[in-house]
């Protein structure tokens, strides 16, 4: 696959609450694989918030699956994903596709029936576009993220720039 376009999601939305998820199930869509921090909660929280059991819960009322796929370490993604009620798929190895497939079998899915959604072209993007599912790119819930990610964030802005998304 082209590096530029395994960077590129299909879509950007400002937040999960705007993305589709009728039209998406209509289309065959059956497994949501969500990224957490700064997508479904904020950046490095050991709890959900109000707006990630939100967003669990209206992806779920439209016949859509969620699995957590967090390249955070085991006991943190474990511990929300059992507050969330969905499985998780720790130590994914975003941008490898290792974690997307074993999501994809744990929820007895394939790729044409899911979508992965995260706040990073690096990571969750290109992840989801190498293991062959659809991808969608939320914009990051709050300003505050740790070290290493603030210094991805100029190299994706040009990426986005030139990809026009």
């Amino acid at each position: 696959m082209n590096i530029f376009k395994a960077m590129k999601p299909e879509k950007v939305y400002e937040s999960l609450v705007q993305i589709p998820w009728d039209s998406l199930y209509k289309s065959g869509i059956r497994t949501a694989l969500l990224d957490f921090d700064n997508t479904l909660g904020p950046d490095h929280a050991t709890e959900p918030e109000e707006y990630s059991y939100k967003c669990v819960k209206m992806i779920e009322e439209q016949g859509i699956k969620c699995c957590l796929v967090s390249n955070a370490k085991s006991g943190r993604s474990a511990k929300i994903a059992e507050m969330l009620d969905i499985p998780v798929v720790t130590y994914a190895n975003k941008p490898g596709t290792s974690g997307v497939f074993k999501a994809i079998e744990l929820m007895k899915s394939n790729p044409s029936e899911s979508v992965m959604v995260g706040d990073q072209v690096f990571t969750d993007v290109i992840a989801g576009n190498r293991a062959g599912v659809r991808t969608f790119m939320v914009e990051k819930l709050y300003k505050k993220e740790i070290w290493y990610v603030l210094l991805k964030r100029p190299f994706e802005k040009l990426v986005r720039l030139f990809g026009k998304f």
